[in-house]
């Protein structure tokens, strides 16, 4: 181990531990550890400033406005009136229904983070109809965005699954893996992840935010101006086309990124919000606090943390021919990292271990490969998992320690299931 990476490993602890302890402002501590990489040479400038170009801090910002200008409408209002009535009041039954148009939109639409600010408002709204507090309800939606994406055989899945393949073809494996797969492999989590959201998760939440709104709860609603019947048929059409480019990203040749960018700009350009709602609507905090994290990620990727770890867990297998171990093994291991590590990196770090160790085992690899897949993916139990995280922190009001205690149960059931069920549908022997 050299001094860059143990110095990188250092500051990761120590950013944690601040983290934790949440006696400084988490976003100062993600700005003064990306400080730190860049000082102690862990990251260069271009590393070190990568986050604020990074196309899911554009789309978090972007959704912001998004979020921001919807809820002015009186569409918000419609819907959630329309869902408790047809819920007959229930609290529960409305909520239910809105986790089932989360799983189904995080499948649809290429990005949770995207299907988490959508989500927002209307949980907002129904939270303040039904004097809910939003600390119930923000982290377990966030969990079924974040959880349930790709799970269904629609784009996403189609994309992991031609990934997979070369992979597959790279490494000389006879075997095939499509989006069908990818489905038959994980289908319980599309189960158990939305009634753990529904029945659970509202009881293992704080009862109260433990931190600051971003946006207050009902904060400044009543002072605000009203919005003309032409802005609030603007902010309707914007949104909703907003839903329907992201849905259609790949036929229509455009980045998630793009559309939320410019769906936030023409909230403000059609006077949805002004100039300056528009700034205030943004959870600055937040952003800087995803930007560090992105930061720290790249530096434990770019120093290596990601190689020494998977050379470990090479080791670690031995010659193992235990399905289980190894499903353990090659799920928990990126679902650790890639809490602190960006997804993708964490999954191309460990796709290529995943198959050599197959390759030396003489394994089926496909039931493998959804596991890495799964744990790399799964990520939404800190701030530098994915930025749906940052922007729930903010929405919901948490802390680190909430959040790992409210997805403590989460965690050992979607991991249990991963494990036992992939590798008995998707044997490696």
């Amino acid at each position: 181990m050299n001094a860059q990476l143990t110095v990188c490993i250092v500051i990761f602890f120590l950013t944690l531990l601040s983290y934790i302890l949440n006696k400084v402002p988490m976003w100062i501590t993600s700005l003064v550890s990306m400080g730190a990489l860049y000082v102690t040479g862990c990251t260069d400038a271009a590393q070190t400033l990568s986050g604020f170009s990074n196309t899911n801090t554009i789309l978090m910002a972007g959704m912001f406005l998004l979020a921001a200008g919807f809820s002015r409408t009186t569409f918000i209002d419609t819907i959630c009136n329309t869902v408790i009535g047809m819920a007959k009041g229930s609290f529960i039954k409305a909520y239910s229904a809105y986790i089932i148009l989360a799983v189904i939109l995080t499948n649809l639409i290429s990005s949770p983070v995207a299907t988490f600010a959508i989500m927002c408002p209307l949980l907002a709204a129904l939270c303040e109809k039904t004097e809910v507090s939003r600390s119930r309800v923000m982290f377990p939606a966030m969990v079924v965005c974040v959880g349930c994406f790709g799970l269904l055989p629609f784009a996403s899945a189609v994309q992991q699954a031609g990934q997979a393949q070369g992979f597959l073809e790279t490494y000389g494996f006879s075997q095939t893996v499509t989006a069908m797969d990818y489905f038959l492999g994980k289908a319980p989590l599309l189960l158990i992840i939305p009634l753990w959201a529904i029945f659970l998760g509202p009881k293992v939440t704080p009862a109260e935010p433990v931190m600051p709104l971003s946006s207050g709860e009902g904060k400044g609603k009543k002072n605000r101006k009203a919005l003309t019947p032409f802005q609030d048929k603007a902010a309707i059409v914007i949104f909703f086309g907003d839903i329907l480019a992201m849905i259609f990203s790949a036929q229509l040749g455009t980045e998630t990124w793009f559309v939320a960018f410019a769906g936030g700009l023409l909230m403000v350009c059609f006077g949805v919000l002004d100039h300056r709602t528009a700034l205030k609507e943004i959870p600055w905090d937040m952003i800087m606090l995803f930007v560090g994290a992105l930061c720290l990620g790249t530096a434990l990727t770019e120093t290596g943390a990601g190689d020494v770890v998977g050379g470990w867990l090479a080791g670690a297998v031995g010659g193992t021919t235990n399905n289980y171990i190894l499903g353990a093994l090659f799920f928990l291991i990126p679902f650790v990292i890639t809490q602190f590590m960006l997804n993708r990196a964490v999954n191309q770090i460990f796709t290529p271990i995943c198959l050599l160790t197959c390759s030396a085992l003489g394994a089926n690899p496909v039931g493998l490969l959804l596991l890495v897949s799964a744990g790399s993916l799964t990520a939404f139990l800190t701030p530098m998992a994915t930025p749906a995280v940052s922007m729930c922190m903010g929405e919901g009001g948490y802390d680190l320690k909430s959040l790992w205690t409210s997805g403590g149960i989460v965690t050992v059931l979607i991991s249990a299931v991963y494990i036992f069920y992939t590798m008995t549908v998707y044997p490696a022997f």
